[in-house]
């Protein structure tokens, strides 16, 4: 079967990927071997300060931060890094260290510290933290384990984000789970965040931000009794108009069903854009959505300042407040990892959050307390962070725990990327190891593949069968809507309606005054379903043997693409294809092979020293003539989506004669990068361009690149990047910030030759904003 029959045959044909800016980091080395952590046996009663003062003769900061990074469980980022344990003795023994340590110690000696940090630091209980200072970390952990909630709830204030990220590393998985099952911090008036209720919200994705896919996916979600805490859709596009279309859109079906006071919409676009959207359209943004860092520098990764998010929380003074998401490992992979390791990162966030929460209670005049909730978004960023389930599922133990320690709702995204070694029953796995520490909430979709963020995820099913077997409930309020729009019967079992998303359609042209017979109804919500599909978005109908389980015919298309995207991950850029591209120039990163560049991105980013001699030829061979535009081109995580046909060929054709007729001069060779990440397009500008004496022009890169496997589309993406010479001089300046990217690009999504055509036209943006 050929790619294009197989998405006609499994209803994705038509669908476009957004590429997140995710391939990778900046590290101040990356390259340099991260040695493990050895620490020796302890003393007896020894803590960390003794430790090192022992070993080095007074204070060091680098081996404290490796000591408390030692105590983690292992993860491939702390690795990366240079803070992981050697081996479960080095991790024992610095286990042994950190327990012996006072709450006083850590909070005097800080592993990193700046305005983010004060402001935690601010928001905590002086009082109560005075009195715990002189209790060992071991005897938090003890107090953690044998007291109930009351007690608990009781020296929280008092305990700050470090304090916190110290105390998880002391708990086996089991006890982390046996703390977290007596911490909840519901949202005010309503069951989300209690002991016993797991909601969800509704991540209603579209690869075309086409206000019916996301529509529908809603009342989908419904139909099978799932989606409580928020409707809320990542955007491929933050422009301001298309964020208010479908906030507009979210917004409408709450109000039709009256449902604005029960759950909130929400469009994950950055928070000054939701703030324009809320000035053109007022009342309709709902919740506002923002996601954080552990740092000051990390935060201007998202262009956040601690400034702008107190300034926007001063404007909510409604019933909804702030959903933040976070992410072990998203500091380090942008550069930010300050040394010190991804638990202490991840609750720092949760400490800003809370902080944030707390002004918003300050300051709201009347009502309950504004909904304020943190979504921690484990898995995402790739095997770079955790490799195995087991890391993922420690990670989500971890961050619930820490998260309601803050005093926080805490839901999760338990996801993986396609290049992670966890497949979807390991997903199922991690599923159920993770439930018994009764998180808040869990993202959810029609498959457990997302068809525009290409990950996988939580499906409506999943959420079915959680309920079944661990016995959880929906917030109550959203339960009566399910019973009176008929998929819940009165005996809380689902009805003849279960799973059918046109049965809710139907019951939404009712509400709106719908005057069209229920067979006409019918009739226009199953045309819509066929047009939702061909645009490469999944709507589940009906189920298996059991409720929880998938339609058989989706089951075995979530598999396919599953497999598809791993055969794209390890497929290897020929040399058949390289000799196909006219004037072709090779070149290679530092990655020893595809294994090594799926798991270390950071080799993909750095160009071989061979590869370094080429590219200075290369710039010596124009002498005067410098042209404006470098074309590179790179396998990246899907070779498949530029070696088939009608790809990067047609793409070529085409944007060399749209470049040639807006005046640019483009280069004549177009590097062809074997294992490339997206900073080698940005290695390759510095060194063609970074020495060259004119100094009033603007140079650019167009870097063609392979995008995440998943969505059967085999999909490439451009990215876009120009600066003065001068800024390409300066290296690692040139980064993500300054780029811009086009996604989604194949023969049957973004055709290529449209794609030029917009690559053309945000050029020339680049040019006027950089020249």
């Amino acid at each position: 079967m050929t790619r294009n029959e197989f998405l006609k045959k499994s209803g994705v044909l038509g669908a476009s990927m957004v590429l997140l800016s995710s391939y990778g980091w900046k590290y101040a080395d990356p390259l340099a071997p991260a040695k493990p952590v050895k620490v020796s046996l302890p003393k007896k009663g020894e803590d960390l300060m003794g430790y090192i003062t022992r070993k080095k003769g007074k204070f060091d900061i680098d081996l404290y931060r490796q000591l408390i990074g030692a105590a983690n469980a292992f993860k491939e980022g702390d690795a990366t890094m240079g803070i992981a344990a050697k081996d479960d003795k080095s991790r024992q023994h610095a286990r042994t260290l950190l327990g012996n340590t006072t709450i006083q110690d850590i909070n005097n000696q800080l592993v990193f510290r700046d305005e983010l940090y004060d402001l935690i630091l601010e928001t905590t209980d002086q009082r109560m933290r005075t009195e715990l200072e002189s209790w060992r970390m071991g005897e938090l952990r003890d107090f953690l384990l044998t007291e109930d909630e009351m007690a608990i709830k009781k020296v929280m204030p008092g305990l700050t984000s470090d304090v916190i990220g110290c105390v998880v590393k002391l708990m086996s998985n089991e006890e982390l789970i046996q703390v977290s099952q007596k911490l909840f911090n519901p949202l005010s008036g309503s069951k989300i965040g209690s002991k016993g209720y797991l909601s969800a919200r509704i991540q209603p994705n579209s690869p075309t931000d086409n206000p019916e896919d996301i529509a529908w996916q809603v009342f989908d979600a419904w139909s099978y009794g799932v989606g409580d805490l928020v409707l809320g859709t990542n955007p491929v596009s933050s422009e301001v108009g298309s964020v208010g279309k479908i906030e507009a859109t979210l917004y409408d079906i709450l109000v039709t069903f009256g449902l604005e006071e029960t759950m909130p919409n929400c469009v994950l676009s950055h928070i000054d854009v939701q703030a324009a959207v809320e000035e053109q359209q007022p009342g309709t943004t709902g919740i506002w959505f923002q996601s954080l860092a552990g740092t000051v520098s990390a935060n201007r990764t998202f262009d956040v300042t601690l400034d702008k998010m107190k300034g926007y929380m001063s404007e909510r003074q409604g019933q909804y407040g702030l959903y933040a998401e976070t992410g072990q490992g998203a500091d380090f992979t942008n550069g930010h990892g300050e040394g010190f390791d991804m638990v202490l990162h991840e609750s720092r966030k949760y400490g800003f959050v809370s902080a944030l929460k707390a002004q918003l209670e300050a300051e709201k005049s009347s009502g309950g307390a504004p909904w304020v909730h943190v979504n921690d978004v484990a898995g995402f960023i790739g095997p770079e962070v955790f490799k195995t389930k087991e890391q993922l599922v420690r990670c989500c133990l971890e961050d619930t725990l820490m998260g309601k320690l803050h005093g926080l709702c805490i839901g999760l995204d338990i996801c993986s990327t396609l290049h992670m070694d966890v497949d979807l029953e390991d997903l199922n796995w991690c599923i159920d190891e993770v439930m018994p520490a009764n998180p808040a909430y869990l993202m959810a979709l029609p498959t457990k593949n997302d068809p525009m963020l290409s990950y996988l995820t939580t499906s409506f099913s999943d959420h079915v069968r959680v309920r079944e077997k661990f016995g959880y409930k929906v917030n109550d309020a959203m339960w009566r809507f399910f019973k009176r729009i008929g998929v819940i019967g009165e005996d809380n079992q689902p009805t003849i309606h279960f799973g059918d998303p046109t049965w809710v359609y139907y019951q939404y042209c009712l509400a709106k005054g719908d005057l069209r017979s229920r067979e006409e109804i019918f009739a226009d919500g199953k045309n819509k379903i066929r047009a939702i599909r061909q645009r490469g978005v999944p709507i589940a109908e009906g189920y298996g043997d059991e409720i929880w389980e998938l339609e058989p015919q989706l089951a075995r298309q979530v598999q396919q693409l599953y497999d598809d995207a791993k055969v794209s991950l390890w497929t290897e850029m020929s040399s058949t294809f390289v000799q196909e591209i006219p004037l072709a120039l090779p070149i290679i990163t530092q990655s020893s092979d595809r294994k090594d560049y799926v798991y270390h991105p950071e080799t993909g980013e750095k160009l071989s020293m061979e590869a370094e001699r080429t590219l200075r030829e290369l710039s010596a061979s124009w002498h005067d003539e410098i042209p404006d535009v470098q074309i590179v081109v790179s396998d990246g995580l899907n070779v498949r989506a530029l070696m088939d046909r009608g790809h990067l060929d047609e793409f070529l054709k085409a944007i060399g004669p749209a470049l040639a007729g807006e005046g640019y001069r483009v280069a004549d060779k177009p590097i062809v990068i074997q294992h490339g990440r997206v900073r080698a397009g940005y290695a390759c500008g510095e060194l063609l361009f970074g020495n060259k004496g004119v100094q009033e022009s603007c140079k650019g890169i167009l870097h063609i690149i392979g995008e995440r496997p998943g969505s059967g589309h085999h999909n490439f993406s451009v990215y876009l990047t120009a600066a003065n010479p001068t800024v390409w001089a300066q290296k690692g300046t040139v980064d993500h910030n300054i780029s811009r990217v086009i996604s989604g690009i194949s023969d049957t999504s973004l055709k290529p030759e449209m794609a030029a055509r917009q690559t053309t036209q945000i050029l020339g943006q680049l040019f006027k904003k950089y020249a």
